[in-house]
């Protein structure tokens, strides 16, 4: 992998031509090209990248794609909904620990890709049940006038974040219904060496201090940005997003005692309509030339392809401290730690 930075137009010219090529004969889209079936797939990241890969998976290999923009823990309910008649094929994005989840419940459908060869060992699972796409790591997102005007600093520890300055000053989404929010759960659990009990001890006394528990991940972000709060607790990518969206007063700092990553991932449904055609998808989405098209929208996840290019806008993972992550655990952990997050510390927010 590089570090440069990408000009937009070229970015997608080089997309233009690198799709032509795919449609042509192409990379990784199997033998269901030009399939009258559609795919549809449940797409976790942000609406843009969403609709991106929509439209340039259908470019490449002529497969018509339809997704629904759901969160990590709206996925999980939804299929949970839908039983043994599944509305989708695919599910592009979200913490790899949410697609265990849906492992667990009996959603997901092993699958290796042949292009999950390119893909690092710890970012995919060895049974095929999800591969990874992107890496985020989790953030303190913080507005500096707000900051200046609560006579606070920006946060670099999880501690900073119980200072009574912060009282009504912090936003999160809620773990049931994002995976961020697990993140940053799951992230507790582990600083903790593995006590649950502990963990929401944590989030029990940070709960004076938070504003609101949003559904979506990233929102927190936006709130911060628009001075509703001083901090919001989200991925690193999307705080920049917003910086570049002309935000300019946020700013990214990660937390000194080890901070959560989320693999975002890609798997296979159980019982899909169109089985063939979410292979086909899920060995697009693992090429270098798809995982590129993130940065263009604004999406700055580190991508998982050694091949795909790494921008000044990412962060740069040797730099932070990442508290690892098993991922087993944290999906196994999931329904029972969320319910115990809904009952002690703050219930989901509604519709």
């Amino acid at each position: 992998m590089h570090r440069r930075t990408v000009p937009t137009s070229l970015a997608a010219a080089a997309v233009v031509a690198v799709l032509a090529g795919c449609a042509a004969g192409g990379n990784g889209s199997g033998g269901a090209e030009g399939s009258s079936d559609p795919v549809t797939f449940i797409c976790t990241p942000q609406e843009d990248w969403c609709q991106l890969v929509a439209s340039e998976f259908t470019s490449a290999t002529g497969i018509r794609a339809d997704y629904v923009r759901l969160s990590g823990g709206e996925a999980v309910a939804r299929l949970s909904a839908t039983g043994d008649s599944p509305e989708f094929d695919a599910w592009f994005g979200g913490g790899a620990e949410g697609h265990l989840a849906a492992d667990e419940a009996g959603f997901i459908e092993p699958y290796t890709s042949p292009n999950a060869e390119r893909i690092a060992d710890e970012y995919k699972d060895p049974d095929g049940r999800w591969t990874g796409v992107y890496v985020g790591a989790l953030s303190f997102c913080s507005n500096t006038d707000v900051l200046d005007e609560i006579g606070a600093k920006a946060p670099t520890s999880w501690q900073d974040l119980l200072d009574p300055k912060f009282k009504a000053n912090v936003a999160m989404a809620h773990p049931g219904t994002s995976g961020t929010a697990y993140q940053a759960l799951w992230t507790e659990v582990d600083l903790n060496d593995g006590d649950q009990d502990a963990a929401l001890a944590y989030f029990t006394k940070l709960h004076s201090n938070i504003l609101q528990y949003s559904k979506s991940g990233s929102a927190p972000g936006q709130m911060a940005g628009r001075g509703e709060v001083a901090t919001g607790v989200i991925f690193a990518q999307d705080c920049q997003k917003f910086i570049n969206e002309g935000f300019t007063n946020l700013t990214t700092t990660f937390p000194k005692e080890g901070t959560g990553y989320e693999v975002g991932a890609v798997s296979l449904l159980a019982n899909a309509r169109n089985p063939e055609g979410a292979k086909a998808f899920i060995d697009w989405t693992l090429t270098a030339e798809a995982q590129d098209l993130a940065a263009t929208v604004g999406s700055y996840s580190v991508p998982t392809n050694p091949d795909a290019t790494l921008t000044d806008d990412m962060v740069d993972l040797d730099e932070v401290t990442l508290e690892p992550v098993d991922l087993d655990d944290a999906g196994a952990a999931r329904t029972e730690l969320v319910a115990r997050f809904d009952t002690e510390v703050a219930p989901a927010p509604k519709e």
